[in-house]
């Protein structure tokens, strides 16, 4: 008998149930009498949430919750840096031990199947071997620090319409290939002691209580012994949770011994309707977890918050979380003994530390991109700042109301509601822009800082549309028609469409960087830093080019009983492997991004050892690498496989790496391939076979950008 076992039994059956569900909106019950003491939980990716009220979701008025605010895991990820991945792992790691947390909301990882997902820059990629290797150092980080990382949101939540009830259906083959994989780095690679399940369906039902999910995959396939966690709300059926769902259930309300795992389940098991034995199995996992993390033990670490060190890795993620996506004529960087800099937008001055959803940090501080460039110029710069565009939607930003409600209360569609928004929005938009095109001539140069806001990146709705919001093109276009001295920086969490790109020479993407973000754009954009960020995902040129409006398979449809149904149609085509395989012109394809500086690979070499079916199986891919320019920078060689299986995409990424050179260095870099990377699934055999045939290999700096391309057979 293990010694879970035997403390199973001295517990009663109202004990046990005690700690399956929540006792507090974060955090589960305890059992006094045996020294059995709660899991306190925090919200999220980007750092430890503020404290609420146990049973009510008002904010404590407290001035010790303040945290560092990192980056967000789309800005982790376009540092092709899975090092990074594990610093950033252990500083979340670190303040979740200084808040007092045993577990911590992160990291979430689902794929971006459809770029107008709310929730997208919570996530990481739209490719899962990118996801997975970012995602299992991560998690190594967190739980290095005696702090349980919950992985989400396992699986297939890929939009936020409906995101409660919808139902998805997909195919096998692409369950298993696309949306599975980063979830299984996760738990087998990453170790995550837990993982939640999702609010959504997933062929007819929901996540939290999916026998397919959890227990056939998670924990049969896989193996699975780790703790399974509900999103809050995400439980709907007593009976079914308890015999195929969720280890612990959460929720948003205050009736704790009414959850489905609650009282309703206490009655179930008392008149032998539901075995007692699956509390029991639910309970050696949580104890399991419990030691894990040393919850109790003198030993423990005790974490810290807001400590330099934290702030340094922050900084550092931000830096190489920028991606330099266009620069013509080597307009970047600009020069520091600049005079006169005319700061244009909006997102120049705001922070985003405070907004998103569940992802919003009660931040020690945030560095405004403005704030930032009076940090790296300091007092000899005329500095100046004019909006530029007019926000209409503050409250929205700012999260006091619904953003999708109309601001003026008019429907905008109409064409009454067209000139309503018209009469009381258009003077201002047409003022402010005239602001900016008579200052323009004054200055030597301008910076663009526009994009989205939290708005428009948000948990619980997706965007309309991939345009800027308030009229950011006019004014863009416009600056660009009257001066060359025009930077254009945007930060958003995911793609937007850029009708005015032929215009300007420079661009910057930013995702939202954390709580020293502002300072490190400044760097990038003066030099201090060269950039080496890429993308981690597609931009597409328009909506209409992307896989799930040619396939009609988002946001889905409404049946006669009001339930949405979203068929993933597009299969394997998400992302870069449909604009690639269908030859679809893009904005900037994935895994784009420049330098300051300029690097040259030659001497390619293939090696092959083995075969295929064989433990010892590789094809490594090996270059020179050299810095030809005249700074030192970081480049990130992508290896893409094409695998001749009908309804393959093109070129699929399997493995990278982020090198640093500098001036006049030469490294040798060798990427190699496993069996495992060359297999596809067979819903048939229920596995994954790597089958005989003639592969080509891709190695390039993105999915376009190809250096060196060969055929393998095997």
């Amino acid at each position: 008998m293990t010694y879970h076992s035997s403390l199973i039994q001295e517990l009663t059956l109202e004990e046990k149930i005690q700690i399956i569900h929540a006792a507090g909106l974060f955090r589960t019950g305890a059992v006094e009498r045996l020294g059995i003491p709660s899991l306190k939980m925090s919200d999220g990716p980007s750092g430890v949430r503020q404290e609420f009220e146990n049973d009510v979701w008002n904010p404590v008025d407290d001035t010790t919750d303040f945290v560092s605010w990192l980056p967000s895991n789309t800005c982790l990820c376009t540092t092709w840096n899975p090092e990074l991945a594990e610093a950033f792992g252990k500083v979340l790691g670190e303040e979740a031990r200084g808040r007092g947390k045993d577990v911590i909301l992160a990291p979430g990882i689902n794929i971006k199947r459809t770029p107008l997902c709310g929730r997208n820059f919570e996530y990481m990629s739209e490719d899962p071997t990118l996801t997975g290797r970012m995602a299992a150092p991560l998690i190594q980080g967190i739980q290095s620090q005696d702090v349980a990382a919950c992985v989400k949101h396992f699986a297939l939540n890929n939009q936020e319409c409906d995101r409660m009830s919808v139902d998805t259906t997909v195919d096998e083959k692409t369950l298993f290939e696309l949306y599975l994989p980063a979830f299984y780095d996760a738990v087998m690679e990453g170790k995550s002691y837990s993982i939640m399940g999702a609010y959504n369906k997933f062929e007819g039902d929901f996540c939290c209580e999916n026998e397919t999910l959890l227990q056939t995959i998670l924990r049969e396939q896989w193996g699975y012994d780790g703790v399974t966690i509900s999103d809050w709300g995400g439980v709907h059926h007593t009976e079914q949770t308890a015999l195929h769902g969720v280890d612990i259930e959460m929720s948003v309300t205050s009736d704790f011994d009414e959850y489905k795992l609650a009282n309703p389940l206490l009655e179930k098991v008392k008149s032998g309707e539901i075995p007692e034995t699956v509390i029991d199995e639910r309970l050696e996992r949580i104890f399991r977890m419990m030691e894990r993390i040393q919850l109790g033990k003198d030993t423990r670490k005790k974490g810290c918050i807001n400590t330099p060190e934290h702030q340094q890795t922050i900084q550092h993620i931000a830096e190489e979380g920028i991606v330099l996506l266009k620069n013509d004529a080597d307009k970047l960087p600009l020069k520091p003994s600049v005079k006169k800099i005319l700061v244009v937008g909006d997102n120049a001055r705001r922070t985003h530390a405070a907004g998103g959803g569940s992802a919003e940090i009660k931040a020690l501080y945030d560095i405004s991109p403005l704030l930032g460039i009076r940090m790296v110029l300091g007092g000899d710069a005329q500095i100046d700042w004019l909006p530029g565009y007019y926000v209409d939607n503050e409250k929205h930003v700012s999260g006091e109301v619904d953003w999708q409600a109309v601001s003026l209360g008019v429907d905008y569609t109409t064409v009454q509601g067209r000139e309503q928004f018209d009469a009381a929005i258009r003077p201002k938009r047409e003022r402010y822009l005239q602001e900016v095109l008579d200052a323009a001539p004054a200055y030597d140069e301008i910076i663009f800082i526009g994009g989205l806001n939290h708005a428009y990146d948000v948990e619980g709705f997706d965007r309309p549309d991939l345009t800027l919001p308030y009229g950011q093109d006019e004014v863009i276009s416009a600056l660009a028609k009257i001066t060359k001295n025009l930077t254009v920086v945007l930060i958003n969490g995911g793609p937007v469409e850029m009708p005015w790109i032929h215009q300007v020479s420079s661009l910057i993407q930013t995702s939202y960087c954390g709580m020293h973000g502002g300072y490190a754009l400044a760097r990038v954009l003066f030099g201090e830093v060269n950039p080496s960020g890429h993308l981690a995902e597609t931009y597409p040129l328009h909506l209409a080019d992307t896989p799930t409006e040619k396939y009609h398979s988002y946001p889905g449809e409404i049946d006669d009983n009001g339930q949405r149904h979203v068929h993933y149609a597009e299969k394997l085509m998400v992302g870069y492997r449909y604009y690639q395989t269908e030859q679809v012109p893009v904005l900037f394809p994935f895994g784009h991004g420049l330098s300051y500086t300029s690097f040259s690979c030659d001497d390619f070499r293939l090696n092959v050892r083995g075969k295929l079916q064989e433990p010892d199986f590789s094809v490594t891919v090996s270059c020179q690498i050299e810095n030809t320019g005249s700074r030192e920078g970081k480049e990130t060689l992508q290896l893409y496989i094409g695998i001749p299986e009908e309804g393959q995409p093109d070129r699929i990424l399997r493995n990278f790496h982020k090198v640093s050179l500098k001036v006049g260095e030469k490294k040798e870099i060798s990427l190699t391939l496993k069996s495992r990377d060359f297999a596809t699934y067979s819903p048939e055999k229920k596995d994954f076979t790597a089958n005989s045939g003639t592969y080509r290999l891709y190695l390039g700096t993105s999915v376009e950008n190809i250096l060196y391309e060969t055929t393998v057979a095997l």
